[in-house]
């Protein structure tokens, strides 16, 4: 089977190979776009990871696509519709690093309840004063958490483990796990109104995008910090910026910002053209990330050595198993 992979590394590369005996493989640095698919017009099959633009017109220039395996869990970036009307397989990584990103959430919370990010700037300049960093214990404290499946839950033993008391928001509910875990399952006005801290596990979905918008951050606890490891669509840019603005939000941990695929071009949106929604994305990024109350990792909640080998021997598992016929973790 003809393979066609994106966005991989050398070590993707190399572990995919071995993976893969008796396939052809190639392997590609860059996402898929609408302008490169050409490298994988003769391709039954490709692996890519989210900044793929995996669309209708990308798609039309992939004839004899048959199946994507996607190295991630969400698949927002993939146009399942146009997926299913061509019969392609669509299969994901539903499961890798739930320790990973839930560790990387507290990296966050902590770097802000503790000033680590301040502390850091400063000793970077020379100063070594303490003034204007006094940080809070979490012990003791209320962590809401949106979205309590496998990421989640994890996220709520750490913070278990660290004192808190914890507030859980879901569509569905897992009351034995919160009996055994000790938290509780509110109502989402009660989750914002009640936490010192809110941290987001739910995927992108139509139903969710800008989930964090102007009302629900306004019913915020004031004062309180906004989490956000999950899908940066999640939240809406402007949204998040009066909450700042205003203090009703102190601080923001954010692995993940809305148009982040755009960080990357943002030369190009300034110098060049660029669709407007580019730039503006551009310019609430740009406002975001020089906020010294606002720490930013470039999506590495779950760029681990364990998470990663787990994510490349999933997908290579997926297509093995595509390859033989057989179907395992499809979304579609």
């Amino acid at each position: 089977m003809n393979i066609a992979c994106f966005e991989t590394t050398p070590t993707d590369s190399d572990r995919l190979a071995a993976a893969l005996p008796g396939h052809e493989l190639r392997f590609f640095p860059e996402p898929l776009t609408e302008q490169n698919a050409d490298l994988a017009k003769d391709c039954e099959a490709i692996s890519v990871f989210i900044y793929s633009e995996l669309t209708e017109k990308t798609l039309s220039k992939l004839p004899g696509l048959r199946s994507i395996a996607t190295r991630s869990t969400g698949f927002d970036h993939i146009d399942l519709d146009e997926c299913l009307q061509r019969d392609i397989s669509v299969m994901n990584v539903p499961s890798y690093g739930e320790n990973t990103v839930a560790e990387h959430t507290f990296a966050l919370i902590l770097a802000l309840s503790r000033n680590v990010h301040k502390s850091y700037a400063r000793g970077q300049k020379g100063d070594y004063s303490i003034d204007g960093l006094m940080g809070f214990d979490l012990a003791g404290r209320t962590l809401g958490v949106i979205g309590t499946g496998r990421i989640g839950m994890h996220v709520i033993r750490i913070a278990k483990g660290f004192g808190m008391h914890v507030l859980a928001y879901d569509t569905r509910r897992d009351v034995f796990l919160s009996e055994i875990l000790h938290f509780r399952y509110a109502e989402l006005d009660e989750v914002l109104e009640s936490s010192d801290i809110v941290t987001l596990h739910i995927p992108l979905l139509e139903s969710t995008r800008h989930f964090m918008d102007h009302d629900k951050i306004s019913r915020m606890k004031r004062g309180s910090l906004l989490i956000n490891t999950s899908r940066g669509g999640i939240i809406d840019n402007p949204a998040l910026i009066e909450g700042l603005d205003r203090g009703v939000l102190a601080g923001a941990g954010l692995d993940v910002v809305e148009g982040e695929e755009h960080i990357r071009e943002e030369n190009q949106c300034l110098h060049k053209n660029c669709s407007a929604r580019k730039a503006e994305h551009a310019a609430e990024n740009r406002d975001l990330l020089s906020r010294d109350n606002v720490v930013f990792t470039p999506h590495i909640g779950f760029y681990s050595q364990e998470a990663l080998l787990r994510i490349l021997d999933t997908t290579a598992e997926n297509l093995r198993a595509f390859a033989d016929g057989k179907s395992i973790n499809t979304v579609r």
